[in-house]
């Protein structure tokens, strides 16, 4: 064997950079490595933020796959069931979105005392029926889902904030944006998605929140704000008015969409299921900065 052939057999032996199999067979390897530990977010934001490569590999495969295995339906309804298509501000943006709770802070339209930060959920509802009742009638044709608020105890309140997230199909063909656009709308100035960094809309100063949103969350009228990136992620909080014994949940049919949560260890982590949220305070939510999802 010659000089150059032992230097390119050990080039694909060590997957030096001309060696497309060898990155196809790390590829394989951390998918069923993903697969046997089903699909825990953690573990995957912590695998993105290890070096460029490892994160080039989730932004490209790792989080459309995760989305796909731990919410699928809601998945396959947003892609229109084409997983290779583009997911609007990309599938991380969509993973941080589904198992995330994101920070928040006070705005021109809500008064807050103080910032709240985000941190990871263990169960979600997501629903197409919650998300009509914020979408106005001209605009109903559009398709959004909006999770139940995630409640968060504010000092000595007696109202909990809510903080409720949601993702449209197709936004850039979608009614709403159209309206905001018709209305020129202006983009905000400092707020920026929680998901995809993108710039907002607030929904509030573009008059376009229906009263049933307020009904919806369980929140007094008025008493809420939530904006929508140009790449259709909604983020907002509302005050939780409190509710006596005999209130209930609106008896709409609801069109929600279950999913299992479970990390296969019996406990949660993460995960997207029918129910409500509930903090997690030993899990470290430094995995979902810029070096984990975005």
């Amino acid at each position: 064997m010659s000089a150059n052939q032992r230097v390119r057999l050990s080039t694909s032996i060590s997957g030096g950079s001309g060696s497309h199999e060898s990155d196809f067979f790390n590829e394989r390897v951390l998918l069923l490595v993903m697969e046997s530990m089903k699909w825990d977010v953690q573990v995957l934001c912590r695998t993105a933020s290890v070096c460029r490569r490892l994160r080039a590999m989730a932004k490209r495969l790792l989080w459309r796959e995760l989305c796909l295995f731990r919410a699928p339906r809601i998945t396959e309804t947003l892609s229109n069931g084409v997983h290779s298509s583009r997911m609007g501000g990309g599938w991380p943006a969509l993973a941080k979105l589904l198992f995330f709770c994101g920070d928040c802070e006070p705005s021109r339209n809500f008064v807050l005392s103080r910032p709240k930060p985000g941190h990871f959920v263990t169960e979600t509802r997501f629903s197409k029926t919650s998300g009509r009742s914020f979408l106005m009638k001209r605009c109903r044709g559009d398709l959004l889902f909006v999770s139940d608020p995630c409640e968060h105890r504010v000092g000595d309140r007696e109202d909990d904030l809510g903080v409720f997230r949601g993702v449209f199909r197709g936004f850039r063909e979608s009614r709403t944006r159209a309206c905001l656009i018709a209305r020129q709308a202006a983009l905000e100035e400092r707020e920026r998605c929680p998901y995809c960094g993108a710039r907002v809309w607030s929904m509030t100063t573009a008059g376009l929140v229906p009263r049933n949103a307020a009904k919806r969350l369980g929140s007094h009228d008025g008493a809420l704000e939530y904006f929508v990136c140009v790449n259709g992620h909604l983020h907002g909080t509302c005050w939780l008015a409190p509710l006596s014994s005999d209130e209930g949940v609106n008896g709409e049919d609801e069109e929600e969409y279950a999913m299992d949560g479970s990390d296969g260890t019996g406990n949660s982590s993460g995960g997207v299921t029918d129910g409500y949220y509930y903090d997690d305070p030993t899990v470290n939510t430094n995995g979902f900065g810029d070096d984990g999802f975005i």
